[in-house]
Parts: C-alpha cells; sequence; structure tokens
C-alpha cells in the first residue's frame, strides 16, 4: 500500500498545476476531518510540528515516502490530496453545533469538513438527477426573539404545510427527504456528536450521528434540525459562536421538535396517567423517548411539579435515564435511515451516465467516508441494485 501511494504521488507531480505534489489546503482538511492537530499529525509520521506546518502553508512539499505516509495515517487516497475541491450547492450557512468550548473545537471543526463533503457529494449528482424539490418554510419572529407560543403556532403551521394531521409522524427522515433536506448518518469514532443541520446554497441538509442507541430519541434530533432549517436560516455564525445566544436557540429548536412530534391539540387527549409505565404505550404509539414527553407534559401543564418530579425519580430508579424501554431488544422501535442520497447514487450509476469509478475518482474523498454518506459500500464494485424510490434523471 506504501508503494502504491509513492508510486500515485510521483505520477501526480506530473499533472499537478505548476509541478506542486501537494495542495497545502486539501492536507488541513484532511488533518481537520481527523480530529488532530499539527503536533498530533507529526507525531504520526514521525517528522517535527514545523515540518506539517510548512507542508500546509505549501512552503515545503513532502517526498513522495513521507506524503505517502501522511495519506496512510489520515487515512485519505493520494488523490485526495492533489485534487482541487469539488464544488457544492453554494455558500454555506453556519453549522448548527449544540455545544461549545475549546474541548469540542477540534469536533466542530471535524464537521464542518463532513458538511463540506456531504454538500459536494450530493451536488456531483445534481446535474443528473432530480432531486425533490425544496419545501421547507421559513419563519422570522415577530419581535426580537420568538416566544413559546409562537413556536406552538409555528409547529402547527409546519405539520400543516407538510400536509400532516394532528397524530403521530410515521418516519420523520422520510418526510424531510421528501421536502428536498438531504440527509445523513455518519459514525464518528469516539466523538459524540448528536446532530447538525446546515443549508448550502438553497439546498438544506441535517447530519446525523449513527451512534444513538434510541430511535425515539433520533427522532427527536431529527426534528430539532428541522426546526433550525425552519427557524433559524437567517442566524449568523457570530450568535452561534456566542455561548448563551446559542443556549436560546437550541431551546427554541427543542421546544419545536416537542410541539412538532406532540402536538398540544392531539398529544393530551392521550396522556391517561402521571406513572412512568404509562408512557411505554405512547412511546410505541409516537415514537418519542419517555423523557420528551413528560417533559412536554410539564410543558403543556399536564402534570404538576409534584407529578413530575416523582416520573422522574421513577425514571432515574428504573435507569431510564439512558436506555428505555423499546430502545433494545425484539420490541425496539426501528431506527429511520436516510434513504435519498443512496438511491439517487443507485440511478446515476445504473443509468451509466456517471459510472461508480468515476464518481469515486472525482470526489477523491476515502471510500469509508463515501460509505458513510451516499449509504452504498464505496469498498467493493458496484453492483445491480433494487430501486423503488422517486429519483428520475434529467
Amino acid at each position: 500500500m506504501a508503494n502504491d501511494n509513492i508510486i500515485q504521488f510521483s505520477k501526480a507531480a506530473q499533472i499537478n498545476q505548476n509541478g506542486r505534489l501537494l495542495i497545502p489546503t486539501r492536507l488541513t482538511e484532511a488533518r481537520l476531518a481527523c480530529r488532530l492537530t499539527q503536533t498530533d499529525l507529526a507525531k504520526m509520521i514521525g517528522l517535527t510540528r514545523q515540518s506539517v506546518s510548512a507542508y500546509e502553508r505549501g512552503d515545503k512539499t513532502p517526498e513522495p515516502s513521507t506524503m505517502a505516509n501522511i495519506a496512510r495515517s489520515l487515512e485519505q487516497p493520494i488523490s485526495f490530496f492533489t485534487k482541487e475541491e469539488r464544488k457544492t450547492f453554494g455558500v454555506h450557512s453556519a453549522n448548527f453545533f449544540r455545544k461549545t468550548g475549546a474541548d469540542t473545537k477540534r469536533r466542530r471543526q471535524a464537521c464542518e469538513i463532513y458538511a463540506t463533503w456531504l454538500a459536494q457529494t450530493a451536488y456531483a449528482f445534481d446535474s443528473i438527477a432530480n432531486f425533490p424539490k425544496v419545501d421547507i418554510p421559513q419563519f422570522e419572529p415577530k419581535g426580537d426573539d420568538y416566544t413559546r407560543d409562537e413556536i406552538e403556532n409555528i409547529a402547527e403551521e409546519v405539520r400543516i404545510h407538510f400536509g400532516l394531521g394532528l397524530g403521530p409522524i410515521s418516519n420523520i427522515i422520510r418526510l424531510m427527504e421528501s421536502k428536498g433536506v438531504i440527509v445523513c448518518r455518519y459514525k464518528m469514532e469516539g466523538e459524540q456528536v448528536e446532530a447538525f443541520s446546515f443549508w448550502s446554497g438553497n439546498k438544506p441538509f441535517v447530519f446525523l450521528a449513527s451512534d444513538k442507541n434510541s430511535a425515539a430519541r433520533a427522532r427527536f434530533d431529527a426534528s430539532h434540525e428541522l426546526a433550525h432549517l425552519c427557524l433559524h436560516r437567517w442566524v449568523g455564525a457570530e450568535e452561534i459562536e456566542d455561548k448563551e445566544r446559542l443556549k436560546v436557540i437550541e431551546s427554541q429548536a427543542d421546544h419545536f421538535a416537542g410541539a412538532f412530534m406532540l402536538p398540544r391539540k392531539s398529544f393530551p387527549n392521550e396522556v391517561y396517567s402521571p406513572r412512568a409505565e404509562s408512557f411505554i404505550d405512547l412511546k410505541a404509539r409516537w415514537k418519542s423517548s419517555i423523557g420528551a414527553m413528560i417533559y412536554r407534559c410539564k410543558d403543556l401543564g399536564l402534570f404538576d411539579d409534584r407529578q413530575v418530579l416523582n416520573l422522574y425519580k421513577t425514571i432515574s430508579r428504573k435507569k431510564w435515564r439512558t436506555i428505555e424501554p423499546l430502545d433494545r431488544g425484539a420490541d425496539a422501535l426501528p431506527f429511520e435511515e436516510p434513504v435519498l442520497l443512496k438511491r439517487v447514487a443507485e440511478l446515476v450509476f445504473e443509468s451509466g451516465r456517471y459510472k461508480f469509478e468515476e464518481f469515486k475518482a472525482d470526489l477523491a474523498i476515502s471510500n469509508d467516508a463515501l460509505s458513510q454518506l451516499v449509504g452504498i459500500d464505496f469498498g467493493t464494485e458496484y453492483g445491480q441494485v433494487n430501486l423503488g424510490y422517486e429519483p428520475t434523471l434529467k
């Protein structure tokens, strides 16, 4: 593998502009995607931090053997470092991350890279296939900021806009995909990433964690990100970087998610007891976590403070705070998986208008990353896949 990388890197020198072996920004991008500092990478490849810094500034070009070591350490093909970035749908909005602080900086930087890769991947198919038309209603507060009643009303308006009744939503991810949102579920090893959303031009994206242990909580995450797409497109990066302002924005998204999933005009009619066990059947029907339903009951004034306290004590005693009933086992609620980008890719590859291997070469992203972004195993030769979804060719 190392020898192959050396040969590929040597050949790249013959075709890269100005004879440069490495596009410096691509090295930085790959490093940040791995949540590594320059010092971390330097230790992995047996060089100094100053050398890595010089490579990323473009002051020095690594020897082929060093470049092969870098590629192996950052788990990217050599072509990743020698090809310019692919286009996306346009300028990216600020990403809505739920946490701030120095300890999350690397995670946020990595997520921003993954967001760019997701937008580049979808854009690669855009000239060939028809994605569903974007149909995400946009809102702004009537005053300085949203009131709680405004958010309740907006959640109801969004349900009406999407043609939903007042009952449980069968599949929130499918709903968003049908409205033009490109959704991805991605696992970042060793990181606690719940979800985030962003716009690339006029195309909305939602990035979900793949290591959630509860389908119900994952549905709440998806609804939370839908809230950002509807409520906060006008919010700038400077507000998200303000710790106190971010708390307010996240609280608004949580409130929307609860109101959207558990409407005030229908859900209260089915709450018949302040006992924790009574929420198990409600969870099976509404596909919402017991914790979220109790909070919603508190929010709507269905229970008094004593009843809510007793419920939380019961949850703690039963150890439901992390794993609830219907989270695991034969009766567990199934996870909702994205399918839109996967089925667009299947349609395009089967049409022959964009070859599987050509796509891989154009994106120049590792097989593992592409597989998670699209939902197809890019580590193997592509074969025929049974379709059964809406995408059409242009």
